[in-house]
C-alpha cells in the first residue's frame, strides 16, 4: 500500500510539473515582458527647467537572472564618471534629483531588440545631462540564453581559442563600414584618427552579429553610436554553432 501511495504521489508531482510547463512559453515563442515607465521631476519644482528622471524598463516573470542583469546594466550606465555604481535605481533617482541643478536630466531605458532561438536580446540606453555642450549617452546589450537562464559573455559564445579570429573578422567589418559610409572621403585622416577598437557591446541579432560602440570610440561624436555587422557565415569556426540563428531552439 505504501508503494502505491508513493507511486501516486510521484505521478502527481510529474503531472503538476507538466501542467506548470504548459503555461510557460516555449523557447521558440517570445518571452512576454512587463513594461514600467515613468518620469519624476525634482520635488517642489515647477517650470520647464525642472530636473527630471525618466525610466523606461522591462521585467520578465520567472526570469530573475535576466531582471537582475537589466537593473545592473542600467545602474552601470547611470554611474557618473567619478562615482560608484548606485545601490539601486531608487537610490540613484533620489540622489540625482536631490543634487540636480535646473535643466539637468537623466534617462534610462531597456527595450527588447530581438527574440529568437531561445535568446532574448536587450538593448539598454542612457542619457545624462548635467550642463555643458553635450550630455553623456551610453549603450549596452544583454544576450540572455533562456535555456541556460544566463547572460552570455563573448567567451560563452566563442569556440575555444577563437577570440583573436573574432576580432580580426570585426576589423574587416570596420573597414567595410568606413568604405560604405565614405568616411575616408569626408576626412582623409579618418582611419588614422579613428582606428579600429574592440568593444564590450555585442548582440546575437538574427541577420548578423552586431557590435555597438560608445560615443567617440571609433568615430566623432556627431556619428553617434556606430554599429558593425558581422555576417554569421564569416563566423563559421569562430562562434559556437548553437548560437547561429535557426539552431538554438532546436
Amino acid at each position: 500500500m505504501r508503494l502505491l501511495k508513493l507511486a501516486a504521489l510521484g505521478s502527481l508531482c510529474l503531472l503538476l510539473g507538466a501542467c506548470q510547463s504548459l503555461f510557460k512559453p516555449g523557447l521558440d515563442e517570445p518571452l512576454p515582458a512587463r513594461h514600467t515607465a515613468f518620469e519624476h521631476l525634482q520635488a517642489g519644482c515647477q517650470g520647464e527647467q525642472c530636473p527630471l528622471f525618466n525610466l523606461d524598463t522591462l521585467s520578465f516573470d520567472d526570469e530573475p537572472a535576466l531582471n537582475a542583469a537589466i537593473d545592473s546594466q542600467l545602474l552601470a550606465l547611470a554611474r557618473s564618471p567619478e562615482g560608484a555604481v548606485p545601490a539601486s535605481l531608487e537610490v540613484y533617482e533620489k540622489r540625482f534629483l536631490d543634487s540636480a541643478q535646473p535643466g539637468w536630466s537623466s534617462y534610462l531605458q531597456a527595450k527588447i531588440r530581438e527574440q529568437h532561438d531561445g535568446l532574448v536580446i536587450i538593448e539598454l540606453s542612457s542619457y545624462r545631462f548635467t550642463g555643458g555642450e553635450y550630455g553623456q549617452p551610453g549603450r549596452a546589450f544583454i544576450n540572455y540564453d533562456r535555456r541556460l537562464h544566463k547572460v552570455l559573455t563573448l567567451q560563452d559564445i566563442l569556440l575555444p581559442g577563437q577570440e583573436e579570429a573574432f576580432w580580426k573578422t570585426a576589423r574587416l567589418a570596420h573597414q567595410a563600414w568606413v568604405l560604405q559610409n565614405k568616411l575616408d572621403e569626408q576626412d582623409p585622416n579618418f582611419s588614422r584618427d579613428w582606428p579600429f577598437q574592440t568593444t564590450p557591446h555585442f548582440a546575437l541579432t538574427f541577420g548578423a552579429l552586431t557590435l555597438k560602440y560608445d560615443i567617440d570610440r571609433i568615430a566623432p561624436h556627431s556619428v553617434g553610436h556606430p554599429e558593425l555587422k558581422l555576417p554569421y557565415p564569416r563566423l563559421n569556426g569562430i562562434v559556437k554553432p548553437y548560437y547561429f540563428p535557426g539552431r538554438g531552439a532546436q
